[in-house]
């Protein structure tokens, strides 16, 4: 079988072996990502998947934390990241907002399990029980984060916008509020909402949009709630995404790598035609970025809304 009769994969295949052996590829070298090799080749992801599955199976290469799919070696090692050192401070300049404004620079870099009162006194280069002086548990401590988290961007002006436009920039000034502090979303749980000042400024906009509507008092509330987990809900996975990844060692681009194995095989199992077609027809250059899907998903949403409101 001549080059250009091969199925793409062992195209591919064939050109990164040929990468490895003119040295282009050396041992502990990074391939290109699946998504990276569709785009180059303008395949399937399946298809790209099936090729480094083929390499693997050969010996080729192998997966690496924090590399991806290398040739097969020993991964090159790599630095530890080190972690900011504590503050060298002192009781008397210890103050509440300073509590609590180095407990959420823990949080938004490590997570909100990390955050402990020691952690903020160690931080700060205080005494442990010193945090205790302002606030009295870490619960506190956390509700305290929250409103501060929620009250750093103030609510947009009231401007002449419909209620539409008024719910996406609400909805918006939310999103960047969770990018920022990843943590924020695990606090607040939709049936026992947090009643605190600055989280009450975001539900305040909502209800003030709402209200030329002429809508009964049950509708508003469920309006505002499905509002608000939409938003909360794809901003829990900004966190987990940084949890995966460092728990893993593995971008996505590499945890895609890991699973080509996989996909390729219920590809081909013939059991789910319905994917396979999808996946093979999906853009090589598809990625799913949350960012993206947040405004899709907003829109889709407030199309909902109209049908129950009407565009007014």
């Amino acid at each position: 079988m001549s080059a250009i009769d091969q199925p793409p994969y062992l195209r591919i295949v064939a050109a990164l072996k040929l990468r490895m052996a003119n040295g282009e590829l050396r041992p502990g070298d990074r391939l290109p990502s699946i998504r990276e090799l569709a785009r180059e080749w303008n395949v399937a992801l399946a298809t790209a998947a099936k090729a480094l599955t083929v390499l693997r199976h050969e010996g080729l290469v192998v997966v690496r934390a924090r590399s991806g799919t290398v040739a097969a070696a020993t991964a090159k090692t790599t630095q530890p990241q080190r972690r900011p050192g504590p503050h060298v401070s002192s009781d008397r300049d210890l103050t509440r907002e300073r509590v609590i404004h180095t407990a959420i620079e823990i949080a938004d870099r490590e997570g909100l399990s990390a955050m402990s009162m020691r952690g903020v006194a160690a931080q700060l280069g205080v005494a442990a029980m010193s945090p205790y002086r302002f606030v009295d548990s870490k619960e506190s401590l956390i509700l305290l984060m929250t409103d501060a988290a929620y009250g750093e961007i103030p609510p947009p002006p009231k401007m002449a916008m419909n209620w539409r436009e008024q719910l996406t920039l609400s909805a918006r000034t939310l999103w960047d509020l969770y990018t920022r502090h990843p943590w924020l979303a695990h606090v607040n749980a939709l049936t026992r909402p947090l009643l605190l000042p600055n989280l009450m400024v975001h539900a305040e906009i909502v209800f003030d949009a709402l209200a030329p509507c002429r809508l009964d008092p049950a509708t508003v509330m469920h309006l505002h709630v499905l509002l608000y987990s939409y938003v909360h809900g794809i901003a829990i996975h900004l966190e987990r995404k940084t949890q995966e990844e460092a728990a893993t060692g593995l971008s996505d681009d590499a945890w895609m790598d890991a699973q080509a194995t996989s996909l390729a095989n219920l590809v081909a199992s013939g059991r789910y035609p319905a994917f396979a077609a999808l996946i093979g027809n999906l853009d090589p250059g598809y990625e799913l970025r949350l960012d993206e899907l947040f405004e899709f998903g907003l829109k889709t949403l407030l199309d909902g809304f109209v049908v129950m409101i009407g565009d007014r």
